[in-house]
């Protein structure tokens, strides 16, 4: 399938009439923060530069824009640290106009301040994860986010393909929803990295859990030369294989899919999957516990994998080095804590490599 034709089935923001209208926008301002004399402060922006263009957009048509996003994990929790009010002030400077900031996302107070808003104003609501209801997609809340709009553009991509209620929920509420312009730009980059890749295609699969990527590991098996596999999943992977993996991080319910997988790829011609060999791990994820690298087939069942070893990242480097065509969705290990993002960064520092 052509780019043409799946995007021709698809509705974008130049297809909606947004004057006056009151625009849901989901965006992904989960930027980096750091502490600077007790303050936080943005120690990279280019999450909210990507936003902007589907944001000018719908400023100079004159639409009431409400930009939603999470930032970090407070798991339904209010937590001042993981506040978007930073991402406001950055926000405004960028746009060279007043972005107002809500200190909640749903709620009586906030809907006053959307109704509020006039032509080409912007407003952008406290972080969603403060509420149990987002990652839960709880109806309710669903609810009440759509209530707030007239429209809907989701222009996440990063968070795209997770059913929240910001992202899926809120679609069942507002009958007009479409694409933003970075939404598209990835989805046409994708498109025609799947319908006419360069070869050898390589795609690298990380992240925490399987659940969330098994449409995307099953169709990419019919397409890629070679699958690499790291980050928490992978130990799903390895137990799925009668392997030790300690306390690493493990979906009990999604071995059978691991195995199922494993075994579609090793009955398909010409494709290779790949999990790490060896494993950087600790008694605990923090970088004050004790940690070493070992073999996959040798983990101590008291400690956890956070980060593919030294030999897997070599190896995983050498695959990307080498190919025409790569997809990357989800980080090799426990990229938030410097101790354990080696991994990551040497299939990044690879891919940065071959596309020079």
């Amino acid at each position: 399938m052509s780019t043409t034709d799946w995007s021709s089935k698809k509705l974008f923001i130049e297809d909606l009439d947004v004057a006056g209208k009151r625009v849901l926008v989901r965006v992904d301002f989960n930027v980096p923060l750091a502490r600077e004399d007790g303050a936080p402060r943005i120690t990279d922006d280019r999450r909210i530069r990507a936003s902007l263009p589907t944001i000018e957009r719908l400023v100079s048509g004159g639409a009431r824009t409400i930009l939603v996003s999470h930032l970090g994990r407070p798991k339904g929790t209010r937590d001042p640290a993981a506040s978007l009010a930073p991402v406001a002030k950055r926000l405004s400077q960028l746009l060279g106009r007043p972005v107002a900031f809500a200190d909640d996302c749903v709620g009586d107070a906030v809907a006053g301040k959307v109704e509020a808003l006039g032509a080409g104003d912007v407003l952008l609501l406290e972080n969603l994860r403060f509420h149990a209801g987002e990652e839960k997609n709880d109806p309710e809340f669903a609810r009440q986010l759509a209530s707030l709009a007239d429209l809907y553009v989701n222009d996440a991509f990063g968070t795209a393909h997770r059913a929240h209620a910001s992202t899926e929920g809120v679609t069942r509420h507002i009958a007009r929803c479409a694409c933003g312009y970075l939404l598209r730009k990835e989805l046409d980059y994708l498109g025609k990295a799947l319908a006419e890749p360069e070869r050898p295609f390589v795609a690298i699969i990380g992240g925490a859990k399987i659940s969330s990527k098994i449409t995307v590991l099953e169709r990419l098996l019919d397409r890629v030369d070679t699958l690499l596999i790291g980050g928490g999943m992978a130990y799903t992977f390895l137990k799925s294989m009668g392997r030790e993996i300690g306390k690493s991080l493990l979906e009990e319910d999604h071995l059978q899919t691991a195995a199922s997988i494993l075994e579609k790829a090793r009955a398909r011609d010409g494709v290779e999957l790949l999990l790490p060999t060896d494993c950087v791990v600790a008694e605990a994820p923090n970088a004050e516990a004790r940690r070493q690298t070992v073999s996959a087939e040798a983990m101590p069942a008291d400690m956890m994998g956070l980060d593919i070893g030294p030999e897997t990242a070599k190896r995983f480097a050498g695959v990307v080095l080498g190919a025409g065509t790569v997809i990357w969705n989800g980080p090799m290990g426990m990229f938030e804590e410097p101790a354990f993002a080696a991994g990551t960064r040497a299939v990044a520092e690879a891919l940065a490599s071959a596309t020079e």
